[in-house]
């Protein structure tokens, strides 16, 4: 009984290399850092300098409901899933879907949307309009020894169709090994869930609702 005081007092001492939740760095920072890509509307886009969209009006929510201020961070494709894994980034709300993939490197809040597979695909850019100048350019080549050689279709081409027509899940990515955060992250969903805030959030940007089966 005379060690049981000499090893409490050891806790204290061990407490320091505890991992600290996310939730608690939140707190502390009085922010949450959402990484997003700003490139693809309805979800997140720039308008008139201002980003908007529906990803970026959901995590505005999300903070709210955290009651934290939001730090919407704008990102690239290389570095928003591995930011969020280094710890860069709290959460990315990136139109990201739900795959067993991803699941064995995050951890992921309850779906807050359910949509096609098409409609978060992302397409080819389109070539960019024939000039005169690229016409003459590529006219220039065709005639070779008085011979005409086969050259490319000038016509535009289209974008690719998706290749998938599959309802997926969309979710939110956190580092793994964060219960309470993912508890709290969870419950700020629901709450924006039953009191319609993400039904008007769903018809303002999409023009129908979430897609979000009932629990």
């Amino acid at each position: 009984m005379r060690l049981l005081p000499g090893l409490m007092l050891l806790l204290p001492l061990a407490s320091p290399f505890a991992q600290a939740e996310l939730i608690d760095d939140i707190n502390d920072r009085g922010e949450l850092r959402i990484a997003l890509e700003a490139d693809m509307a309805p979800f997140s886009f720039k308008q008139d300098g201002r980003l908007t969209g529906f990803d970026v009006e959901l995590g505005e929510l999300l903070a709210q409901e955290l009651e934290v201020h939001s730090s919407i961070l704008v990102t690239d494709n290389a570095d928003l899933l591995s930011g969020v894994e280094s710890g860069k980034y709290d959460v990315a709300i990136n139109h990201i879907a739900l795959t067993p993939e991803l699941q064995n490197r995050f951890d992921f809040s309850e779906p807050y949307r359910h949509t096609q597979a098409q409609a978060i695909a992302r397409q080819d850019k389109p070539s960019p309009p024939n000039t005169l100048a690229t016409l003459q350019s590529q006219l220039s080549d065709v005639v070779q020894s008085n011979q005409f050689v086969e050259r490319p279709s000038l016509v535009t081409v289209a974008q690719k169709p998706p290749v998938a027509d599959e309802e997926v899940a969309l979710a939110i990515p956190f580092q793994k090994g964060n219960p309470a955060f993912q508890a709290s992250l969870d419950k700020a969903l629901q709450r924006i869930k039953a009191d319609g805030r993400l039904e008007a959030l769903s018809q303002k940007w999409f023009g129908e609702n979430s897609k979000t089966p009932s629990p």
